[in-house]
């Protein structure tokens, strides 16, 4: 308890009324942080990051690359068996995962540990979590909890399939989100069986969607003066994501099945061989495809009654891909995207990763962001909008394992070096 006592001895000055901001109380000028600000978007928001492995810190990079304050926090070294980071830390993706924030340890598991935190609640604007649902409420840090010490916070909350309902006690993982939520079933070549998609798309997209989530409440609050508890799944981001190919069982009650590499509707659209690999064509629209056969040479297709409308280009659709393959294989991938792309036609190369990093136009858009480290550059993927006054910048790398923690603790609780020290003593941090 004696932290505990150290903690209250500095409440009258960190106190914060309910109906003033957390902003008004929190540091996050430059200064205050020294790799500087992503942003000034998001300046002045505090954010407590608690997540793990993909969808969770997605969700917070979002938010760290616009400028909030993010604290991320971690067991102490020695007390989590599991691996929260899904990955080596100084790998690839970890760094990706993780840039702009501080980085503290706490043990919740601990009252002292929570006693902390729910101080750091007091001042904080957001908490995000994506553990199992009932993990927050046994270690005592759920919404109800958090809003009695601080009205105003905002608690984001992603899990596998729900906070609660049948299957919420179950462990969430992307891949069982896509197959779960119709994707695996519509991907991959038709009679090919079910296939992932090459990313974690259920992760990524609810992490998106609670950052999203996330802003909307930052905006009510204006209005309301309250906080509120942000809440998505795996499960519900993939459902959503398959929209169109959702609304026409919903809808229409059609059961969307394997196309491969062609569009369901706009026929010619797939993938053709060229001399040296394969390009993407689009020609959606009658308009579109009466230049895309005049641009590969045969203008005869457009009056030819197999080919001369959408209907008829959808019942003989294998005979128009083969009628095009064979005329796309005679050139390369480059010319006949120039010369696609002067007639009007949508199309364009189809790149490994290393290429399409290497792209002219990826080049021009500015999404790589490089980073010095020890002499050498450091590159990320940037954020893929732009703000035009408060655009965002990778300023700080990942923070090693409590990098930050004597620095959250003195300037967010007033907390001194003895005291650290004793918390410290103690596995607290």
């Amino acid at each position: 308890m004696q932290i505990v006592n150290s903690l209250h001895r500095h409440r009258n000055m960190l106190a914060i009324s309910p109906d003033k901001g957390a902003t008004e109380m929190n540091d996050s000028s430059p200064a205050a942080r020294p790799a500087g600000m992503a942003s000034s978007a998001l300046a002045g928001t505090v954010v407590l990051d608690l997540t793990r492995v993909r969808s969770g810190p997605t969700c917070v990079r979002q938010l760290a690359d616009w400028g909030a304050d993010v604290i991320k926090i971690e067991m102490p070294e020695g007390l989590d068996a599991g691996d929260p980071m899904g990955g080596p830390r100084l790998g690839p993706d970890f760094q990706n995962l993780h840039r702009n924030k501080r980085g503290m340890t706490l043990n919740l598991k601990d009252p002292e540990g929570r006693a902390l935190f729910l101080r750091l609640v007091e001042q904080a604007d957001v908490v995000v979590e994506n553990f199992r649902p009932d993990v927050k409420d046994r270690l005592g840090i759920g919404y109800a909890a958090l809003a009695e010490v601080n009205p105003r916070i905002i608690l984001a909350s992603i899990s596998g399939f729900g906070q609660d309902g049948p299957y919420a006690g179950r462990p969430g993982f992307d891949q069982i989100a896509q197959g779960m939520g119709g994707l695996m079933s519509i991907t991959g070549l038709p009679g090919q069986g079910p296939v992932r998609v090459g990313i974690p798309i259920a992760d990524l997209c609810a992490g998106l969607f609670a950052a999203q989530g996330i802003l909307v409440a930052l905006l009510e609050r204006e209005k309301s003066g309250r906080g509120q508890w942000v809440s998505t799944s795996l499960l519900e981001a993939q459902l959503f994501m398959l929209d169109f190919q959702a609304a026409r069982w919903l809808m229409a009650g059609e059961v969307p099945k394997q196309a491969g590499n062609n569009h369901p509707t706009s026929i010619p659209t797939g993938v053709f061989p060229t001399s040296d690999g394969h390009i993407n064509i689009a020609a959606t629209g009658q308009r579109i495809w009466e230049r895309t056969a005049e641009a590969l040479g045969r203008p005869d297709w457009t009056s030819n009654p197999d080919y001369a409308d959408g209907e008829a280009r959808s019942r003989n659709r294998d005979a128009l891909n083969a009628e095009i393959a064979a005329v796309t294989a005679t050139r390369s991938s480059a010319e006949w995207v120039d010369a696609l792309n002067r007639a009007g036609v949508p199309c364009g190369p189809i790149y490994s990763i290393d290429q399409a990093f290497q792209d002219a136009q990826t080049e021009h858009l500015g999404i790589v962001r490089e980073l010095p480290r020890e002499g050498e550059a450091v590159r990320y993927v940037g954020q893929p909008f732009r703000l035009s006054r408060t655009p965002s910048a990778v300023v700080a790398h990942p923070p090693a394992i409590g990098e930050h923690t004597e620095a959250v603790l003195q300037q967010r609780l007033g907390l001194d070096a003895e005291a650290i020290a004793a918390l410290r003593a103690r596995n607290i941090i």
